[in-house]
């Protein structure tokens, strides 16, 4: 079963295959045939992460440090996800969300 902060594997077209963040609500990433994801790449080239990502680490299933981008939220089919790798940690899933907030400009009240 899939769930929100779950990290999965996805084949992007043109990408190849990189490790994806459900960002979905819990119902959605349980049922719904599509679902949002956060796309992240490996942090080898040993950088700071810019303002739009967040480094995940071991704590949240990755072997090396990993950069979540925020910027872009990507629509794809749940049933082409494939081997779970983790869940992002407590700590990391607090970035996620703050960043989205700040990236794409979500104030909690007008």
């Amino acid at each position: 079963m899939k769930d929100q902060f779950d990290i999965w594997r996805f084949d992007f077209p043109g990408k190849g295959e990189h490790s994806v963040v459900l960002i979905s609500h819990p119902d959605v990433c349980a049922h719904a045939s599509f679902v949002n994801v956060l796309y992240c790449t490996s942090q080898r080239q040993s950088r700071p992460p810019k303002p739009y990502e967040v480094m995940l680490n071991g704590a949240d299933g990755f072997e090396w440090e990993t950069f979540c981008d925020c910027k872009t939220i990507y629509l794809v089919e749940s049933a082409k996800l494939f081997g779970r790798r983790g869940r992002v940690s407590q700590e990391r899933r607090r970035a996620i969300r703050s960043k989205l907030r700040d990236v794409f400009r979500l104030a909690a009240t007008d």
